[in-house]
């Protein structure tokens, strides 16, 4: 089973108003306030109604720190606090895509964006504060419903906006929105970098055993649509759940020595790639060439692509963000071979078990241990996981 959360954009969505519906789900209050990175941040929540629907209401105490700050600063933030791996990685993802949203609008490299109120504490107790709870919530999905967006003018650190912000539509491309008759900002940077980087899809809620339900407040009271967004957490077990899209890093190379092109591929995997290969193309003036790319999720972004740039010849490296993937629930088992372990891995598609296959370099070794063929090895492991987990569904063999 995936526990999921759908978020129900009723008038739109913040940072706040997205953690208040969290801490009304059943996120801890207590647990988010001592697991965020910074000491001086505190979290407020108040019951109040919004057109007479009731939600809860946030705000965070900060203190008189407003400075600016850079993405790097931002980074070093997060990584100085004790936050779970999985929420801090969901920070840092958040905090990039911002990063290069205001880069793009500003013509500037990310590295060198400067935070204004994005970067303000608030901002970040409000990005770590949903990345610890839905940690607290044991989501693993996230599905959001299209956005609504208002418009007008707002005045931000450089000067008069048109609404939704520039920062906030480079940030919703790839997103399911629509215009809204209301004046205002509806669809905040902050919040429109949460959804962005947890979403796998944009949607209507998807078929799931609903748990809990939390709602959070905005701080206008709108005139005609109650101004909250709503948390709806539930199980999905009948349908595959498309996943975030991760990042595609590629470079052209016409210079590289085929002997380094493997010492590459190696240091992408080291680097954190979750897969590297190349493939041959014809550059200008004919010249034959390759094409490096690398699957990397957002957090492995920069060490990637350092590496890239480290070990090949590439003057420069490309990012492609893709929207989503469809994957098969994933769980690796060791199977016992001629008395060695195999560790096989195990494929579901909807409670189906649809593929079983074991890990060759495992065979490799049990192959070079036994003087057996690499081939024999592997056939053996298949056999005895597919006696363990045959392929046909859950509920059948049950």
């Amino acid at each position: 089973m995936t526990t999921c959360l759908y978020i129900d954009c009723v008038g739109g969505i913040a940072g706040d108003m997205l953690l208040a519906s969290l801490i009304d789900a059943g996120a801890s209050l207590d647990a988010i306030r001592s697991g965020l990175p910074l000491e001086g941040l505190d979290l407020e929540v108040a019951r109040v109604e919004r057109r007479g629907v009731g939600a809860l209401s946030l705000t965070v105490i900060t203190g008189h720190d407003h400075a600016h700050r850079t993405w790097r600063d931002v980074r070093d933030l997060i990584d100085s606090g004790s936050m779970p791996e999985r929420a801090r990685l969901r920070a840092h993802a958040a905090f990039a895509l911002l990063a290069h949203a205001e880069g793009r609008v500003h013509g500037v490299p990310p590295e060198e964006v400067m935070f204004h109120e994005v970067g303000a504490l608030d901002a970040i107790a409000d990005i770590c504060g949903v990345a610890l709870a839905l940690e607290e919530l044991g989501i693993e999905e996230v599905v959001c419903s299209p956005l609504p967006l208002g418009r007008g003018m707002t005045t931000g650190a450089h000067g008069l906006l048109p609404l939704p912000a520039p920062a906030t539509l480079e940030l919703l491309r790839g997103a399911q929105v629509y215009g809204v008759d209301a004046l205002g900002e509806t669809v905040t940077p902050t919040g429109a970098a949460l959804v962005a980087s947890l979403a796998s899809s944009f949607a209507p809620q998807p078929r799931m055993e609903l748990q809990a339900v939390g709602s959070g407040a905005g701080t206008r009271d709108s005139e005609h649509v109650p101004n909250i967004v709503r948390a709806l957490v539930g199980t999905i077990t009948s349908a595959v759940v498309p996943q975030v899209g991760p990042l595609i890093l590629e470079t052209n190379v016409d210079d590289l020595a085929p002997e380094f092109v493997p010492d590459v591929i190696d240091a992408c995997l080291a680097a954190g790639a979750a897969d590297v290969w190349t493939a041959p193309i014809v550059m200008k003036r004919g010249r034959p060439a390759i094409t490096l790319s690398a699957l990397v999720q957002a957090d492995a972004e920069r060490p990637v692509a350092e590496a890239m740039l480290r070990h090949s010849t590439a003057l420069g490296v490309r990012v492609r963000r893709t929207e989503h993937r469809w994957a098969l629930d994933r769980e690796f088992h060791d199977v016992e071979v001629m008395g060695h372990v195999v560790s096989v891995k195990i494929g579901s598609l909807n409670g189906e078990v649809v593929n079983v296959k074991p890990e060759h370099r495992d065979c490799v070794r049990v192959a070079s241990e036994t003087g057996k063929a690499v081939k024999a090895v592997w056939v053996a492991a298949l056999a005895q996981a597919s006696r363990q987990f045959p392929l046909e569904s859950k509920e059948t063999s049950a």
